[in-house]
């Protein structure tokens, strides 16, 4: 696959200097697989390394979900974890540098409908973000045994601490007049015209020089996010929580349809 190659389940297209990415999976609420990983992760391959690209748009497909998060699925069966070729290696860092913000390509996100764990941690790796009107967020690992390890536990640097801690304590969705009204989100627009806005504020960021985009958007986040302590707590805890019981009983549980039975360990 060539970094720019639409897939059947992350489809790419360019608008001038501008890069869309669209997660294709409608039937599975567009949730995160090793597939949609690694399309995600060539396309921004291609955003950094194509000079006439200057900014990235991401959405998903359909009105039921931006993003669910992960697939619980491919987490319970372990499959989908790993990249067995140089180029997938390579897709799958260019994703991880994407979702912590550090592409020096300006991403905006274009929130279709519902962002929930993964799929919001994904959208808090965008620098702007426009929102359907009928979408809600939310952060609900701990409902299913987990916390939200992929960036979700650095929503504080984005809105207010204790609303922070509330949507990471309570696992509680949000509405995208709340979401704008906290800071989460820049933007809402009616659901048919949610990509034409972020493209249209894309256009904009992108006629800007890259250079001083990419300076602004490095210095901006690392004058809120340069924490070494956290980093080194949330290895602890990735560690001691993902590979807990309690983790696997929150997927079983939620691929079963009913109440986890928690253990505490």
């Amino acid at each position: 696959m060539s970094p720019a190659e639409s897939t059947d389940q992350v489809v790419v297209e360019r608008r001038d200097a501008v890069l869309i990415a669209r997660i294709n999976r409608p039937d599975a609420r567009n949730a995160l697989n090793g597939t949609v990983l690694r399309g995600l992760g060539a396309a921004v391959l291609t955003a950094e390394t194509d000079p006439e690209i200057r900014a990235l748009v991401l959405t998903g497909t359909g009105d039921r979900a931006f993003c669910a998060g992960m697939d619980l699925r491919e987490f319970s069966d372990g499959s989908g974890k790993h990249a067995e070729s140089p180029e997938e290696r390579s897709a799958l860092e260019a994703y991880a540098r994407m979702a912590s913000g550090r592409t020096p390509v300006p991403v905006i996100g274009a929130a279709n409908s519902t962002a929930v764990g993964g799929g919001l941690e994904l959208l808090m790796g965008c620098d702007v973000i426009v929102a359907s009107a009928a979408a809600k967020f939310g952060l609900p690992e701990v409902k299913r045994g987990l916390f939200a390890a992929g960036g979700g536990t650095g929503i504080g640097t984005r809105i207010p601490l204790g609303i922070a801690l509330e949507l990471l304590l309570t696992g509680q969705l949000i509405d995208a007049e709340r979401a704008e009204r906290i800071g989460l989100v820049n933007a809402v627009a009616a659901p048919a015209d949610v990509l034409d806005t972020a493209v249209a504020l894309s256009t904009t960021v992108a006629a800007n020089a890259p250079l001083g985009l990419a300076a602004s958007k490095e210095l901006a986040r690392l004058a809120v996010t340069d924490d070494a302590a956290a980093t080194e707590r949330l290895k602890h805890w990735q560690t001691a929580v993902f590979a807990s019981a309690d983790a696997a009983e929150g997927a079983r549980a939620f691929l079963e349809r009913r109440t986890p039975r928690w253990q505490g360990k």
